[in-house]
């Protein structure tokens, strides 16, 4: 497994909550506030330039108003989806 912040399974995560941010009406600033960190813990990671992890996952996903399992399945399909794409052919 590559530990990259530049793979692909890191980034559909962060498309992932990107969208999910957009999609909840709300801007980097106010997430920010309703974690209680500063904006830039949101552009740094949605920049792709800072891994988070799973209890940080969890509580964006929640401020979001996002069930985080329903969040992660779509991290995994997209994972198994990736996977599917890469078996070579018989």
């Amino acid at each position: 497994m590559q530990k990259s912040l530049r793979s692909a399974e890191h980034a559909r995560l962060i498309e992932l909550l990107v969208a999910a941010r957009q999609k909840a009406g709300i801007r980097q600033h106010a997430l920010a506030k309703k974690l209680g960190r500063p904006q830039s813990f949101i552009a740094k990671y949605e920049g792709g330039e800072r891994r988070i992890d799973i209890v940080e996952f969890i509580a964006i996903a929640q401020a979001l108003s996002v069930d985080p399992v329903k969040l992660f399945r779509e991290v995994l399909s997209a994972k198994a989806r990736g996977s599917a794409a890469k078996q070579p052919t018989r």
